[in-house]
């Protein structure tokens, strides 16, 4: 009896190992069923074929970051677009165009202007000086620009109040920038620099209108005010040049800042 027992257990016992077995192997075939991928390497249960739309593909150091706009293909930095030319200007350009905002002179800042040996590096046109027109508008260098604006200011101004008991205007320029060289010489003119102003008359607030060209003999106070320009501008400019030097500046003063080597200054 006890051996009829042992053969019925161990039928069922086959018969239980082979269901299993049968549905191991039907699992095995569902989930292979619902998998794109081999289930022996870590492939994705959803097939995102070769590339998608909402999934891009990154290659190189974009791989690593791809949410940074600045990477480029080829893995630099995107550089920023060069500085505009007025950017790019020398510090003491910079500097000079501040005292001439201090002193409230109107200018705009032009483009460079070469012309052989002729040219301004960064030139500006000064249409007025504190209120005082300039006709016409001159082209100088900042530096020119700076040192006439403070003549104008310190001296020019003082010297017409006390003289006419009047302000200034309007200062009749006739040459700034002109690309020349020196009458008669081989040298160019600090007028081809932007570095020279010639002013031809001062005409003053109450109506006067003051010529440069030499004075009567008996003009005392316009003479006295002439004087007092052509000697205050030698503490300003390098070179002042009027009526009396010769017959070329017979009809203006002829300022400018040309800079001599010995510090030497030509004050006619």
């Amino acid at each position: 009896m006890s051996g009829k027992l042992r053969d019925v257990f161990c039928a069922a016992a086959r018969q239980s190992k082979a269901l299993a077995m049968a549905g191991a192997g039907l699992a095995l075939v569902t989930v292979s069923a619902c998998n794109t991928g081999s289930v022996l390497s870590l492939q994705p249960a959803v097939d995102v074929g070769t590339q998608t739309s909402t999934v891009p593909q990154y290659t190189g150091m974009q791989k690593l970051v791809p949410s940074n706009p600045y990477m480029t293909q080829a893995a630099y930095p995107r550089m920023d677009e060069p500085m505009s030319p007025v950017e790019q200007m020398p510090a003491s350009e910079i500097d000079c165009r501040q005292q001439l905002k201090r002193m409230d002179v109107a200018y705009t800042d032009m483009a460079p202007i070469h012309e052989g040996q002729c040219g301004i590096d960064h030139p500006v046109k000064v249409t007025s000086i504190g209120g005082i027109q300039m006709k016409p508008a001159a082209t100088l260098t900042c530096d020119m620009a700076a040192t006439f604006a403070g003549w104008t200011k310190n001296e020019l101004v003082p010297s017409a109040r006390w003289r006419y008991f009047s302000g200034v205007r309007t200062i009749h320029q006739g040459s700034s920038y002109s690309c020349r060289n020196i009458a008669g010489e081989g040298v160019l003119s600090e007028h081809g620099k932007g570095n020279a102003l010639d002013v031809m008359s001062i005409e003053l607030n109450n109506g006067d209108d003051i010529d440069v060209r030499k004075p009567g003999l008996f003009a005392f106070r316009t003479r006295g005010f002439l004087n007092n320009v052509r000697a205050d501008g030698c503490q300003y400019f390098t070179t002042v040049l009027g009526p009396g030097y010769n017959y070329d500046h017979r009809n203006h003063f002829h300022f400018d800042i040309k800079n001599r080597k010995s510090g030497y200054r030509a004050c006619r």
